[in-house]
């Protein structure tokens, strides 16, 4: 059976007249029926490839309905577009067509223009749902992001979770706003003038409302994952999973007008089909681009430093738009004073920033003392290519007690961090909230109602932090308060040093948009010098005659520059120790005739040749 670009031909369907169809995927299944209203059975009728349909069905809008497979106990459909009772109950039926889209005349940003807002719907507002989003459009305007970025949203057990626990992956949870409330903030972004990112989950399932196997081989022994048994793309009647998915990526685009989607931990999809499967939604992706006009991004979590994900399809690649560098993340980090442990033990601080500033991965191709081998190969892939960012979802919430970069560094280095970003010839990610100090930290959280599985997670977070107990308990994450100490403070926007810190975002951001050395991503045009004994990092970059430098002061003193060129006219245009923004005031204006320059202590100053 064929997939269809134009339309969703998996689970329960409306067409525009309002006709009805369903579709299940139960191989080798004697029998398959529909319920409706909990009192009309309807037999579907056997396809091929495992196919049940029907294509004249009595069932609208809004009317619940389960499945039932040979005659046992009803369960919700695996590509329910709705779940308004909770994962174990019967799934609603949903007219994706209906909403009224303004955005006809919306283009998408350009890749190399994406300014990225990381946020968690659930506690990014005190509603919790799309609509808050909504509410914040204007503040985000302001700020000078281009897209959010939207952690899943597919439906979850109880209404508290990151959303990586999701077991149904087509229907938006209901207590953020449902189908509709996704679609009515991405039509709104889009009249702001912004793009939508939404993660999604294709390596694993979540454990509670699973019931993927009462209908299929959706599982495979072959491989295991960090988090279970791997989904089934390559054994015994992988078709219908891998279409699946990808009719899961086509709704997104399609009915959802999402612009991008980001897909979680890409090295944990277990594939070796001739053909793997994120080369399969590329080409799918593009034959719906081709169809709507639109242009629609493929970006991944990848940890593997293998540019085959990012390659164009001629030269054997997937064809990925772009990824996340872990790498620069923990360089940065290390730099500005983390401990090296864990994974962080692989990063030498300064010096291996200065080489994700060139070269993206750190590591590529050489020893990594943490993984025990080589690790890595090189790329001359583009910047665009490459998201990078001070902070994230899990980098955050993945600490013990989940305590933001507001509180483990000082305010000189929180601005000193953000500059680092916005310099790089890279895609810029900001997670919520850092852009004015948010304090409340960003802690794991889940709402399972089975007991037991919630026990199973809290000793795993419990043992997860073993070596860490001295510092304190990982909180419960179970409870509501764990959640609800998880919310952003907005009032804190207008509160001092957090007002400063908020507005010396807002000047980066705009200092990147529109000096055309930093808003480029060419990383040919860009030199990196390395102090790795003042701690110093010296970026020049430059665009069709533009360019400025950017010196980046990572030592809690004072620390003179030497060397710089002096080829041209330099002046600052932007310096973190500006009393504007808290600083010590002692603002250097010019660059020494003999290249040399004094810099305030955690600063970047940037100076440019016009």
């Amino acid at each position: 059976m064929d997939i269809q670009i134009d339309k969703r031909t998996i689970g329960v369907n409306f067409t525009r007249d309002g006709k009805a169809s369903a579709c299940v995927w139960a191989p080798e299944k004697q029998r398959v029926t529909l319920l409706v209203n909990r009192k009309d059975k309807v037999p579907l009728q056997p396809d091929e490839f495992g196919y049940w349909k029907s294509e004249a069905l009595a069932i609208k809008p809004d009317d619940k309905y389960q499945i039932i497979i040979d005659d046992r106990d009803p369960l919700p459909d695996p590509a329910s577009l709705s779940q308004l009772d909770g994962v174990h109950e019967a799934s609603r039926a949903v007219d994706l067509g209906k909403f009224q889209w303004t955005d006809k005349d919306w283009n998408n940003v350009p890749l190399k223009d994406y300014i990225i807002y990381e946020l968690h719907t659930g506690t990014f507002t005190e509603e919790g749902t799309f609509a808050g989003i909504e509410s914040r459009l204007d503040y985000l305007v302001g700020l000078g992001v281009t897209a959010i970025e939207i952690m899943p949203v597919s439906r979850f057990p109880g209404g508290r979770n990151w959303g990586y626990d999701g077991v149904y992956p087509f229907a938006v949870q209901d207590t953020y706003g449902g189908a509709e409330g996704l679609q009515r903030l991405v039509n709104s972004c889009h009249a702001k003038g912004i793009a939508v990112i939404l993660d999604v989950v294709y390596n694993h399932m979540g454990p509670e409302g699973n019931y993927l196997d009462a209908f299929g081989p959706y599982f495979t022994d072959k491989y295991k994952t960090p988090w279970g048994r791997a989904l089934n793309f390559d054994d015994a009647w992988c078709d219908g999973v891998r279409r699946f998915f990808i009719e899961n990526v086509l709704m997104w685009f399609r009915d959802f007008h999402i612009d991008a989607l980001r897909m979680d931990a890409v090295h944990a999809i277990k594939d070796f089909s001739s053909k793997h499967l994120l080369r399969e939604i590329r080409e799918y992706t593009d034959a719906l681009m081709a169809a709507t006009g639109r242009t629609y991004y493929l970006t991944i979590e990848c940890d593997l430093n293998d540019t085959r994900f990012l390659d164009d399809m001629q030269e054997g690649g997937f064809a990925m738009d772009a990824q996340w560098i872990d790498e620069f993340h923990h360089s940065l980090r290390v730099t500005a004073g983390e401990e090296r442990s864990g994974y962080y033990s692989d990063f030498e601080g300064i010096a291996h920033l200065a080489k994700a500033y060139k070269d993206a991965y750190v590591y590529n191709g050489q020893y990594s003392p943490h993984r025990h081998r080589k690790f890595g190969m090189p790329t001359s892939n583009p910047g665009e290519q490459f998201i990078v960012f001070s902070q994230n979802h899990d980098q955050v919430g993945n600490r013990m007690l989940g305590e933001r970069t507001s509180e483990l560094v000082s305010f000189e280095m929180q601005k000193l961090m953000a500059g680092s970003v916005l310099v790089s010839p890279y895609l810029p990610m900001l997670f919520m909230g850092e852009e004015y100090g948010e304090t409340n930290r960003f802690q794991y959280f889940i709402s399972h109602t089975d007991k037991e599985l919630v026990e199973a997670v809290r000793k795993g977070r419990k043992a997860e932090f073993e070596a860490f107990h001295a510092k304190g308990e990982a909180p419960d994450p179970q409870s509501e308060e764990t959640f609800r100490n998880s919310a952003l403070q907005w009032e804190l926007t207008e509160s001092e040093g957090h007002r400063e810190l908020l507005d010396f975002y807002r000047t980066m951001i705009a200092l990147r948009k529109s000096h055309p050395a930093l808003s480029n991503t060419n990383r040919n045009n860009l030199d990196v010098i390395c102090d790795e004994d003042k701690n110093i990092i010296v970026l020049r970059r430059w665009e069709r005659g533009h360019q400025v430098l950017c010196l980046m002061n990572y030592a809690p003193e004072a620390n003179s520059v030497s060397g710089l060129p002096v080829d041209t006219s330099w002046h600052c245009i932007l310096c973190s120790a500006d009393r504007r923004w808290l600083g010590n005031g002692e603002v250097p204006q010019t660059i020494g005739p003999d290249g040399s320059v004094q810099l305030p202590p955690e600063s970047i100053t940037i100076f440019s040749n016009r």
